[in-house]
């Protein structure tokens, strides 16, 4: 069993809006048979799946927070296609049309091993979507308590991809986060926020992200996320 040592996830469940948010920028590329590797507790997956996809594999190394996500499908809280499964993506023998990581790679240390992996169970043509923290300069107390190894750029991205794979969108999200988590690093120095930071940012801060994203183009942000198609 994989403990995970973070007790984030409850909290930044309760941040809506911006899984409502990165989620319309991941959705259009997600179908087929999907995987959701790393799952957590299931916080992302309703926003996410839009239940159209033919089944959908949550997987979660950690057995008390898999257990959460079943009771969860069982309860009808995630979509009925959904599945939770325990391991890690070297444990799986069949493939998929997508497999999605959210803030899952800067959890693992050979991020560049998993990527190949992921790619080797991607079904030509699927999508492979990771959505991480960006900037290692941001990297904060933060990041060390929940066992982040680094942070990432556009560019950081990009090199681990695989060479069968070709870019379909990168971009950075969550301007006002991004100064925010300066705030964190250099001042506050917080291991976690509380949840009424959380809820600040995602009802109100988040808000002038939507423009801000726009207006810079979506040149920085506090997450990153890349989406490559697999060639063959």
């Amino acid at each position: 069993m994989t403990k995970y040592i973070g007790e984030e996830l409850h909290v930044f469940e309760n941040a809506k809006n911006w899984k409502k948010y990165f989620s319309s920028f991941l959705k259009p590329f997600i179908q087929g048979k999907t995987l959701e590797a790393g799952a957590g507790i299931g916080g992302t997956t309703p926003f996410l799946n839009n239940g159209k996809q033919s089944t959908w594999l949550c997987m979660e190394p950690d057995l008390e927070l898999l257990k959460q996500i079943e009771q969860k499908i069982k309860s009808g809280l995630l979509p009925a296609n959904c599945k939770g499964i325990d391991g890690t993506i070297s444990d799986l023998h069949e493939t998929f049309d997508t497999i999605i990581y959210i803030d899952v790679i800067e959890h693992i240390e050979d991020d560049k091993k998993e990527i190949l992996t992921a790619v080797s169970k991607l079904n030509a043509g699927g999508h492979l979507i990771v959505l991480v923290p960006a900037f290692n300069f941001l990297y904060s107390p933060f990041d060390k308590a929940i066992g982040h190894y680094r942070r990432y750029s556009k560019k950081m991205l990009r090199d681990i991809m695989p060479s069968n794979t070709i870019i379909k969108r990168n971009l950075y999200l969550d301007t006002t986060g991004f100064f925010s988590s300066l705030v964190n690093k250099y001042f506050l120095k917080q291991n976690e926020p509380t949840k009424d930071q959380v809820l600040f940012w995602d009802r109100f801060l988040l808000k002038f992200s939507m423009i801000l994203d726009k207006l810079f183009l979506h040149q920085f942000g506090k997450s990153v996320f890349i989406v490559v198609k697999k060639q063959h």
